[in-house]
């Protein structure tokens, strides 16, 4: 019988010692000081050394980054099997040779002492950080045969799926379309489902891309670039202000981005639609718009012409709390500069239940002004312009039984299938209906901090039968686990390969393995072949897996890891598909014929969002540009930074309640409680409190991170847009008050 360890006692210095795979590369952790709980900057001081001291003769390895999704092309630097530096890859179009500080701070993740070292077992009551260390085989047999368990008394439907966007996320989903579940579920109706949604039912794109090298003018409603970093599109962005580019920032925020801008206006939450609907009337009331692209291109203009004409910028004042005057100046600039002139796609724009039609709206105005395809206009799908990669053979999927936990498609119709609704996923664990589930595999996700109501997520954990965690350290999800799959981190391991244009990019290992841990590839691997499913993923291990991927090129595997990427001769972008519309009609549907179909409001309409009641605030949430969601609060160096969340209150708010910067203030929502540090500011509507999301961890496993800060999940209500499935965060309405 092994041993059982709380957290701490697992991965005290001793345990840490015990638990890692290759004696050698421990031995040179150990000597380095990772481990020494009095020295937390160990691996700075030992691992990382400046350009100026480093020896000519380091290894360079090139590889992708994975802090967060953007997947940045790296080189890393390494001697005698310590990652000493990390650079961006110069060759690498997701970020054209620059890191942000998360991907500077990809050494710290790699040498974290918080690490999971080994599969784990949970050996006491869940959630009780009570866990002892099994073997891989004991794990993987373990996970295989309460997934058969499942399925032989429930039905495949019983056991669910839960990955995010990451390289290795189409096995997963092999692997759970193997299995015979219907229930998978991302992250994505936790943010961007509104604007794919809203853009795929007006051009049969989910999210199109934007010209900023030849935009002219760009209108951002609650997207912000300078702290949700994503790197070439944040550059680009830069760069597009410094040429002189008309910006204009909608945000209830004084955001980094708002301060980059020509123009900030501080509209009231959830009326951004207001504001695109009078530039919409305006736009077609003084017949600014390109009449030969809407001829051509588009259906349903005279539909839009009725729906808008009382929309107009007095009353979008009384709405968004813009004034009229600015309104019509700037529908007035905008289209004057079209086409090179570009409302933008957004993620999640105002959070709340009117967002898809607020996504509608942009999409349609981006129309009216003929910016598709257009320089400095949206940028078609660029999907039929990437190299194809080679394909595994496997059999044909069985049929998935019963319908789906989350409501798509029979409670959310419009939602695809691969995006899901996680929050109802959870509600309806809680609730039984439309049956009962009693199993969660998890990959690289984290549902008990990031979906709405905590608590009731820990109580759906609580009530399911088994859950299995693959992550490479102990999130507040993996503390809750019955068993934990430690992945190799991405600087150990391969993953599939990625084409982007003419070019296939790798992630490959810079060292090996530290611990005793695996890829998610192999994880997937030999976990389908314990449950009879080896079939469909067949391959013998990865370097196996991307020899297929490869083979349409006359590349090989081990050239591709020298060379850290692969140019496709010959390779032609196919443009005579730019205006194939993926739509019902074949254009770009101004009224979705969909929509229509479904008894819904065609073209873009208002729909009024509810206030706050007295003393109560709009509960606004965003990012950083030193942390990546829910994933580095327990970085380090990323925390030396950016330390912790605060509550961003307007002076005249602060004043009222005799509140200071750094004083404890605590939030009430309808659901819970926190008690929060306070940034007195004028950056934000009065009527607005914002916090940085991803604080406030609930896992002792995150020694760094654990009730740092405090966490908008616990705070926020859980409120679903019906159209899109995407959570109306900012619906959520709390109280401040000094702590």
């Amino acid at each position: 019988m092994s041993k059982v360890y709380t957290w701490d006692q697992l991965f005290s210095r001793r345990q840490f010692i015990k638990g890692a795979a290759a004696g050698a590369a421990l031995g040179v952790s150990a000597g380095l000081g990772f481990l020494a709980p009095d020295n937390m900057f160990a691996v700075e001081h030992s691992a990382l050394k400046t350009a100026a001291n480093e020896s000519s003769e380091l290894q360079k390895v090139t590889t992708i980054c994975e802090q967060c999704v953007w997947r940045c092309g790296v080189i890393a630097k390494v001697d005698n099997g310590i990652v000493k530096k990390l650079e961006g890859n110069p060759d690498h179009p997701n970020n054209v040779g620059k890191l942000c500080p998360r991907g500077n701070a990809g050494i710290e993740t790699l040498y974290s002492p918080d690490r999971i070292k080994f599969p784990l077992i949970r050996a006491g009551a869940r959630g009780s950080g009570l866990w002892r260390r099994a073997s891989w085989d004991e794990a993987l047999t373990y996970t295989a045969d309460q997934m058969k368990k499942i399925k032989d008394k429930y039905g495949a439907k019983a056991m669910m799926f839960n990955s995010t966007d990451n390289l290795s996320q189409p096995f997963f989903e092999i692997l759970l379309k193997a299995y015979g579940s219907p229930n998978y579920g991302t992250q994505r109706s936790l943010c961007f489902n509104a604007m794919t949604t809203g853009f795929l039912y007006t051009y049969g794109v989910p999210q199109p891309g934007t010209d900023y090298k030849n935009c002219k003018y760009m209108i951002f409603a609650g997207r912000n670039l300078a702290e949700g970093i994503s790197n070439n599109e944040t550059q680009e962005m830069i760069e597009m202000i410094a040429r002189g580019t008309k910006v204009v920032v909608l945000d209830p925020r004084f955001s980094k981005t708002a301060s980059k801008a020509t123009e900030w206006l501080p509209i009231r939450p959830g009326t951004d639609s207001a504001f695109f609907l009078a530039i919409i009337n305006i736009i077609i009331k003084e017949k600014l718009f390109k009449k030969d692209f809407i001829t051509t291109y588009t259906q349903g203009f005279d539909d839009l012409v009725q729906e808008v004409k009382d929309y107009t910028p007095k009353w979008a004042e009384q709405k968004c709390e813009i004034p009229a005057a600015t309104i019509e100046r700037i529908a007035r600039e905008f289209a004057a500069a079209a086409p090179a002139a570009i409302a933008h796609p957004n993620w999640r724009t105002s959070n709340f239940k009117n967002s898809f039609q607020t996504e509608r709206a942009i999409a349609v105005l981006n129309a009216l002004i003929g910016n598709w395809a257009q320089p400095g206009g949206l940028i078609p799908d660029q999907e039929i312009n990437t190299a194809k990669l080679g394909v595994l053979s496997h059999p044909p999927f069985p049929q998935a039984q019963g319908i789906r936990l989350d409501g798509v498609p029979w409670q959310y119709p419009l939602v695809p299938l691969s995006y899901g609704v996680i929050q109802t996923m959870r509600d309806n664990i809680l609730s039984g209906k439309p049956y009962e589930a009693k199993g969660w595999l998890i990959s690289r996700q984290n549902p008990i901090l990031s979906i709405p109501e905590r608590q009731k997520t820990i109580n759906a954990f609580m009530k399911l039968d088994f859950v299995a965690v693959i992550d490479i350290q102990a999130s507040d999800t993996a503390y809750y686990a019955d068993v934990i799959l430690p992945e190799s981190s991405y600087l150990e391991r391969y993953d599939g390969l990625i084409p982007i244009g003419s070019k296939i990019f790798i992630r490959q290992p810079v060292i090996e393995p530290l611990y005793d841990t695996k890829s998610s590839l192999m994880i997937y691997k030999e976990l389908a072949d314990k449950l009879g499913l080896g079939d469909f993923l067949p391959y013998k291990d990865e370097r196996d897996l991307l020899a297929k991927q490869l083979k349409p090129f006359s590349i090989t595997l081990d050239e591709l890891e020298k060379a850290g990427h692969y140019v496709v001769p010959n390779f032609k972008k196919d443009h005579s598909k730019d205006f194939e519309f993926q739509t019902s009609s074949g254009k770009i549907e101004i009224s979705s014929s969909i929509m229509a179909q479904m008894g819904k409001k065609a073209v873009p309409a208002w729909d009024e969002p509810p206030r706050p009641p007295k003393d109560h605030y709009y509960l606004l949430t965003g990012k950083t540009a030193q942390h990546t969601q829910m994933f580095t609060q327990n970085n380090r160096w990323l925390l030396e930074v950016f330390s912790e969340n605060r509550a961003w209150l307007h002076t005249s708010v602060a004043a009222k309640l005799g509140i200071k910067t750094d004083d404890d203030v605590v939030l009430e929502s309808d659901v819970g409680k926190v008690t929060i540090k306070a940034k007195v500011t004028e950056g934000i509507r009065p009527d607005c409190i914002f916090m940085v999301g991803g604080f406030g961890h609930v896992s002792k496993g995150l020694k760094s991170a654990y009730k740092l800060g405090a966490s908008d999940s616990a705070l926020h209500k859980t409120i679903t847009d019906p159209l899109s499935g995407s959570s109306a965060l900012s619906e959520t309405f709390v109280t401040v008050s000094k702590a």
